[in-house]
């Protein structure tokens, strides 16, 4: 059965997000495909965001529903939604990709040369975002601790509610709002003016 909402349509015989994990869990593929159907373009939002690339965007995607594959018993629902804990393990991905990628640049470096790879997405974002920024901010990101890291990551960047990401993290909401209140503090004293 399926019902008008607003502009769209919305199927109301579509199994919930726990239906889908504890059929996932049971081994159906087909459920966690689902899954990944429903919640695959928010992740690699987040992902690009995070890590100010298209490709880098599509390994933090593939790692993170890797990672969803192998921990499907871990998951924490929030709102009976799995998009709060996925979103918690793309950051925790985006910054291992971060991390690879910097030690392979410093490698290349090294060795005197480095591959050009070219990315027609990343070329067409670098004409509507300041890069230079990004990479700042990705920078001074990557300098807060990681408790603050990871609630700015959800809260701020990724748009979710303090309750959710709190749900998500295990954490009460009043801990979440002390780290965003701290984390921005950092950032402020991290970023020039002209980036915030």
């Amino acid at each position: 059965m399926s019902t008008r909402e607003g502009v769209g349509w919305v199927d109301t015989a579509l199994p919930e997000d726990h239906e889908l994990w504890a059929a996932a869990q049971d081994g159906d593929r087909d459920a966690f495909t689902t899954l990944y159907h429903r919640h695959a373009d928010t992740v690699w939002r987040q992902a690009h965001h995070l890590t100010g690339s298209s490709a880098m965007a599509e390994d933090v995607l593939a790692a993170t529903f890797l990672t969803a594959w192998r921990r499907r018993a871990e998951v924490r629902f929030t709102a009976d939604s799995a998009l709060p804990w996925l979103l918690a393990v793309a950051g925790n991905e985006a910054r291992t990709e971060r991390r690879r990628s910097m030690r392979h640049q410093r490698l290349f470096r090294r060795l005197g040369s480095a591959p050009v790879v070219r990315d027609h997405s990343d070329s067409v974002a670098a004409s509507v975002d300041d890069h230079r920024s990004l990479h700042r901010v990705l920078a001074a990101l990557e300098r807060l601790p990681a408790a603050q890291r990871e609630v700015v990551e959800l809260c701020i960047i990724a748009d979710l509610a303090q309750s959710d990401a709190a749900r998500a993290l295990g954490i009460p909401e009043a801990t979440v709002r002390t780290r965003i209140h701290r984390a921005r503090t950092r950032l402020r004293a991290l970023l020039p003016e002209e980036t915030r």
